[in-house]
């Protein structure tokens, strides 16, 4: 179809988007759809499979996924070369989830992706989702400015993702937990077959799972060279600072000792010596150690441990599971343990309820505001409620309060000068709060 530019945005929105859980199929054959990559494959093959054009490095795990992503894309530009990368979901705009050295695809740039994609649709046997459109549009666009390495995070899973229609130079695994199983599994094996996908023969693959369990099943797909976390790459030492954290690290190639990085959460310490590691991979050398503190020092993660406001301090992020709620309870019992806290939370349907309280640590906040998150997914804030009176928490503790503004302007309100409010749960909440906090 032709599609003029100005259309190109109703155009995108217009198509199935698992993460809004909203958008109408662009048609379909009878019987069962195809797997997204296999949706993929004749799309990029009708845009020149741009794809080809420059070396790749893929990117999967259960968490930590857009730290490395973006840590590695900083690294590597530090390093010199012209990098791409490509995160998903976005907290603001759409056009983050394309960064070309640093700086999002510009809205002209990206409604002209939008129009070559749309031009092809018609040819495609199986109507493209949301993902998809924009999965071709940031292949095709690191193709069009030349970048000398792109930075491809997976959508969900690994096999059978959009993204996997790349040929990774390398492959990185940031770990395995249990997420997403109505898609790709219930268990923790399941999920590891499903990732281990993105591993391709002639890959060098950045191992950070560490499960004796579920190692052999990314070995099995026969990488060209594996480097494993606690073996090959880890933390020695991670030592809380003011605005970050100081890390000794150690490589294939080299040492990294007293290496400050900026940004909250001891696990951050777990995501950048993953990011560290795929890099030399990728180079096949060592990093300067100044050029390694340069990226460290000037990475940022937005809506991860993101602190937002003070007096009160408000901090923001995105917790997806019950493993990301244990390394944001785990961060702020270290480093911001002594002021009262108040927790807005938002969760999606599919999450359950009590576990992500009790992992968030709800019990110990001085109160609970709970709302809906921005999307037709979110879960009733009601839900939540109970699911706070279950753990035992005091009826006058919990707010019910249904939009997210109204909620975390409640927060702030009743927040002491020296207290904290947290702003967490679904992206979906952390995203229409930083935009409501950060000019």
């Amino acid at each position: 179809m032709t599609l003029d530019p100005r259309q190109a945005r109703a155009w995108l929105d217009a198509h199935v988007n698992l993460e809004t859980g909203v958008g109408v199929p662009a048609r379909g054959g009878a019987g069962k759809r195809l797997l997204a990559v296999d949706r993929q494959r004749p799309l990029m093959q009708l845009l020149g499979s741009p794809e080809l054009e420059y070396p790749v490095i893929h990117l999967t795990g259960t968490n930590g996924k857009t730290s490395v992503a973006r840590t590695i894309a900083a690294l590597l530009g530090a390093a010199g070369l012209s990098t791409g990368a490509y995160t998903s979901p976005h907290l603001s705009r759409v056009n983050e989830r394309m960064v070309g050295n640093g700086e999002p695809v510009t809205d002209d740039e990206l409604d002209e992706l939008l129009v070559a994609v749309a031009a092809v649709e018609d040819l495609l046997p199986d109507g493209p989702s949301y993902f998809e459109i924009l999965t071709a549009a940031a292949l095709r666009w690191f193709g069009d400015v030349a970048v000398d390495v792109a930075i491809v995070e997976v959508g969900l899973g690994g096999t059978g993702d959009a993204t996997n229609v790349v040929d990774p130079a390398v492959a990185v695994v940031t770990n395995v937990s249990i997420d997403h199983v109505e898609y790709i599994g219930p268990t923790l094996v399941d999920i590891a077959i499903e990732k281990a996908g993105i591993v391709k023969p002639g890959a060098a693959l950045v191992l950070g799972e560490t499960d004796p369990e579920l190692v052999p099943f990314f070995l099995a797909r026969q990488p060209e060279s594996v480097v494993m976390r606690d073996v090959d790459f880890g933390v020695r030492a991670n030592r809380l600072a003011v605005g970050g954290r100081v890390l000794d690290l150690f490589t294939p190639r080299a040492q990294y000792d007293d290496v400050f990085l900026a940004l909250h959460g001891a696990h951050q310490a777990d995501n950048a010596v993953v990011a560290l590691a795929a890099s030399e991979a990728f180079l096949g050398r060592a990093l300067d150690r100044e050029l390694v503190a340069d990226a460290f020092r000037d990475v940022r993660t937005p809506g991860r441990l993101e602190v937002v406001g003070h007096q009160p301090l408000v901090l923001l992020d995105g917790v997806k599971n019950v493993a990301g709620a244990h390394a944001l309870r785990a961060a702020l019992d270290e480093e911001f343990a002594d002021s009262p806290r108040t927790l807005v939370v938002g969760l999606m349907r599919e999450r359950d309820p009590r576990e992500m309280l009790d992992a968030l640590g709800a019990s110990d906040a001085a109160r609970v505001v709970c709302c809906r998150p921005d999307s037709p997914r979110g879960q009733d804030p009601r839900a939540l409620a109970e699911a706070a009176y279950e753990l035992g928490i005091e009826r006058a503790r919990v707010k019910v309060v249904d939009d997210v503004h109204d909620a975390v302007k409640l927060a702030i309100d009743v927040t002491p000068a020296d207290g904290q409010v947290v702003i967490t749960g679904s992206l979906y909440v952390v995203s229409p709060a930083r935009a409501f906090l950060v000019p």
